[in-house]
């Protein structure tokens, strides 16, 4: 039998949840709406002159050739941080779970990074990789390899790809070790005892069990991806070389901030809203489909 909370006032539960929405509208809506009608609008750096454009700003992103190649910059990238961010966690997670000595303080340092400042982590990973000073750098010269990530697209990509993705480990590892901890030992002990190998038991129990808390994964990885590597990318390549790592929230950055272009900047950034928005609705709406709750 289904348990109903009744409150003895009628204003209590609005008054509850007025903190959230007034965050929500705040911090959300409002800057949302902001964003929108600054996009309709054309205005010099100093905000002095103003001028109603209507879609003007959103029909010269497309005629900007730079504007559309960071579009499979940001696929590749969000691609690259979500699967490294997610199979290098879930493979510590499931380490993790099977340590017995010093477990307290190998999980302690596996989340130590989470607390790193995206735009520190971006400057570690920067001297590491340094074509001059870095250790990294030194180590690939001599393995014969031609390390120039200032230089090279490629590497630069595969470079800021590389540092988003470990400063998302942590969080990824966090939800995963707990997932791990939940699954009832007594299952794979069964498993096991009918003659399951470790991967077949990974794979036919372990995983599926782990499914809800690899899609909650996913849709934050996605989104952390899209907004939150702005800092790592600014402090590793600037959106170079050849705007090879120019992605679309550091190019709102660079022609909002830079450029000056107020109204354009602010059309790419209801764009950028729009396709993360998107991408969420299509998860919930078909990948949710085969996690097993």
């Amino acid at each position: 039998m289904e348990k109903r909370v009744v409150f003895r006032s009628p204003w209590l539960p609005y008054l509850l949840v007025m903190p959230q929405i007034v965050i929500t509208l705040v911090f959300f809506f409002l800057p949302a709406g902001q964003a929108l009608w600054q996009s309709m609008l054309q205005q010099d750096a100093f905000g002095i002159n103003l001028d109603f454009v209507g879609a003007d700003n959103f029909m010269a992103l497309w005629n900007d050739p730079n504007y559309l190649e960071s579009f499979q910059v940001t696929a590749i990238f969000a691609i690259g941080v979500t699967v490294v961010g997610l199979s290098v966690a879930l493979l510590l997670a499931y380490f993790a779970d099977r340590v017995v000595r010093a477990a307290t303080g190998y999980k302690t340092l596996l989340i130590w990074p989470y607390a790193v400042a995206p735009a520190v982590a971006g400057v570690l990973w920067m001297f590491m990789f340094n074509p001059t000073l870095g250790v990294v750098s030194y180590a690939l010269r001599t393995m014969g390899v031609d390390w120039n990530y200032l230089l090279d697209s490629k590497q630069a990509l595969a470079l800021v790809i590389l540092a988003a993705a470990w400063k998302q480990i942590s969080y990824n590892f966090l939800f995963f070790l707990a997932g791990l901890q939940s699954i009832p030992k007594s299952l794979i002990e069964a498993a096991a005892i009918d003659g399951a190998g470790p991967w077949k038991r990974f794979w036919s129990i372990i995983f599926p069990l782990l499914s809800p808390t690899t899609f909650f994964l996913l849709v934050i990885n996605i989104v952390y991806a899209f907004f939150d590597t702005f800092a790592i990318i600014d402090a590793v390549t600037h959106g170079g070389p050849f705007n090879s790592t120019n992605t679309l929230v550091y190019k709102v950055f660079h022609d909002g901030f830079r450029g000056m272009d107020i109204g354009g900047s602010a059309a790419q950034s209801v764009v950028l809203m729009v396709i993360v928005i998107a991408l969420t609705v299509v998860q919930f709406r078909f990948v949710e489909r085969k996690v097993q709750y």
